[in-house]
């Protein structure tokens, strides 16, 4: 879905792709820091055994995750397509949280194994959004897009450690332990994956009425700046 037309950012903000996209970003986003954000405490809540050194460790093995993801899944995106990259962080993200909500204390290994693969989606996610953003929009203030949709990443940094801290404080005072502390957050997560990948299903080309007049020559500057 690569067009050849332009898209002004204020048009954009009319069409369905445009909103389309901002959930998946903010889905996706909202997932991954969901993780982060906890992931020293709750590795040890999942596995008493873990010192905080490992802990430490752990947080630091995501953050390597994170940042792979964004120059490997970006990097696959240009082979596959961007929709297709989406459906594998969205998709394979709803079928990891599901991995860790049900197996994950059952298996160090598997819930290491499980919270990389999501932070990589995330990193991945975050990388891919400008690309998409041109195959839907076109050139033509393709950066004020990016702008507006960042918005979306914003949202997700409040929302993911919103909705994990408030899941385990009410818990907690529950009086459960352990990895029933973030069961139903993780369910949250994957209830808001499934609707990024809603959204990315239904990514269709952007109607051509949205679309402006558009030549190199109009962000060409004027000879007497150029001079």
């Amino acid at each position: 879905m690569q067009t050849n037309l332009n898209v002004s950012a204020n048009q954009a903000l009319k069409t369905p792709q445009f909103w389309f996209l901002w959930i998946m970003l903010f889905t996706n986003v909202t997932a991954g820091i969901g993780i982060l954000e906890n992931a020293a405490p709750m590795i040890q809540d999942y596995f008493p055994g873990v010192t905080a050194a490992a802990a430490a460790g752990f947080v630091g093995i995501l953050s390597l995750a994170n940042m792979g993801g964004r120059f490997i899944w970006s990097t696959a995106s240009d082979y596959i397509g961007r929709k297709n990259i989406y459906l594998l962080y969205l998709g394979v993200g709803v079928l990891l949280y599901l991995v860790i909500a049900f197996f994950g204390g059952s298996a160090l290994a598997l819930f290491i194994v499980s919270a990389m693969f999501i932070l990589s989606f995330y990193g991945g996610g975050f990388a891919t959004m400008p690309a998409y953003l041109r195959d839907m929009f076109g050139y033509y203030q393709v950066g004020a897009i990016h702008g507006r949709i960042l918005t979306a990443w914003a949202a997700a940094g409040i929302a993911g450690p919103l909705i994990v801290n408030s899941v385990v404080e009410s818990q907690s005072a529950a009086g459960n332990q352990g990895p029933e502390l973030y069961t139903v957050s993780m369910y949250i997560m994957v209830g808001l994956l499934a609707l990024g990948l809603i959204a990315n299903i239904l990514m269709r080309p952007v109607a051509e009425k949205h679309t402006v007049e558009y030549s190199e020559k109009q962000e060409a500057p004027s000879d007497a700046y150029s001079k």
